[in-house]
């Protein structure tokens, strides 16, 4: 075993995170599903939604026979929803070609909708301890640091040259084990701001401590502006309490969730609410704005009480009046699921 796959399990026997829900038992569902989840999330907020998701579909095959709706509800929060349509298309996939089993082959794996390499590796290595490499944000964060690789880890050169690293020390015992535990150290000690070398068992080897390179390794991806988006958000809320809500479209943001009404600024909400139902006077609720990974959006929520939906305004597949017990079972965006959480209770 190299000397780095020593040193690292070493300090994982004593520091390693042992007790994870994923971890028990660490089959390859569990773990694909974890690592699906883990992506752009921390680990901290993935546990709770890995815990309902598996208690409501225990099985690969559970998830393969469950409508959308129950998965999007399930991955409600967690954002970035393609993660989830992947998930569940890549189960029908298994259930189709697999056997109802995920592949024991890394070709195979990575030909499913969102499993690429890293995320094959980690399949492998953990559920099955096959020695398969992975490079998830943590791991070239600890390499770019430990081999003093300068470079944005996103582009081609630079990713190769982190995929070798990656594999040459990856051991062929323990392969399960070594995987959490790289994974481990750039989530509690080799951390993006202030990293805890001190803690670090390759401290006397990596050359970002050795030459004072922390705060500048990994090389941060060039920046550039993040444009700003503004809607008004439709809340028509009917006398029995009951909100409409629209299923979006295949396209673009929140592809597939069920949100409200839209328009494009608060002046134009009247007219567009009008096409619902018969509605009284606007009430403006407290705005809030939502950042998603490449522009913010700015939201004007406009509520209409005591709405009186139109006789031609029938529910149908992509357009209901719901209740909340029935919003609770669909999958919603995390600002709008917020919204009607606190929604004030319907004015007399």
């Amino acid at each position: 075993m190299n000397t780095f796959a020593r040193e690292l399990l070493r300090w994982y026997d004593h520091h390693g995170r042992k007790d994870l829900p994923w971890q028990h038992p660490r089959e390859a569902y569990r773990v694909w599903l974890s690592e699906i989840m883990l992506q752009q999330t921390q680990v901290v907020t993935v546990i709770g939604y890995f815990q309902r998701f598996v208690e409501r579909l225990p099985t690969l095959v559970d998830l393969a026979d469950a409508d959308e709706d129950t998965v999007l509800a399930l991955w409600s929060g967690l954002g970035y929803y393609r993660r989830a349509r992947f998930l569940h298309r890549a189960a029908q996939l298994c259930v189709e070609g697999h056997g109802g089993e995920l592949p024991r082959d890394l070709d195979a794996l990575m030909a499913l909708p969102g499993i690429g390499r890293s995320t094959a590796g980690a399949i492998l290595a953990q559920a099955h301890g096959l020695r398969f490499p992975i490079l998830d944000g943590n791991v070239k964060r600890v390499l770019s640091r430990y081999h003093g690789v300068a470079g944005f880890p996103g582009e081609s050169a630079i990713e190769k040259q982190l995929w070798r690293h990656a594999d040459e020390h990856t051991p062929e015992e323990r392969t399960a084990d070594y995987t959490q535990a790289i994974m481990d150290l750039g989530a509690t000690v080799c951390v993006r701001s202030k990293p805890l070398c001190l803690l670090c068992p390759h401290a006397a080897s990596c050359v970002a401590h050795r030459d004072g390179l922390t705060a500048t390794l990994p090389t941060a991806k060039p920046g550039k502006k993040v444009p700003t988006r503004s809607l008004a958000m439709l809340l028509l809320r009917d006398a029995g309490g009951r909100i409409l809500l629209e299923k979006r479209g295949p396209q673009g943001v929140w592809s597939g969730l069920w949100s409200l009404p839209e328009a494009t600024d608060p002046d134009a909400a009247g007219s567009v609410a009008s096409a619902f139902a018969h509605v009284g006077d606007a009430d403006p609720l407290p705005a809030f704005t939502h950042v998603f990974s490449h522009y913010k959006l700015d939201v004007s929520p406009i509520l209409f009480d005591h709405a009186a939906p139109l006789a031609a305004v029938a529910d149908r597949a992509d357009r209901r009046w719901c209740g909340r017990d029935e919003i609770a079972a669909l999958g919603l965006p995390a600002p709008v699921r917020t919204l009607l959480d606190n929604l004030p209770e319907i004015s007399p």
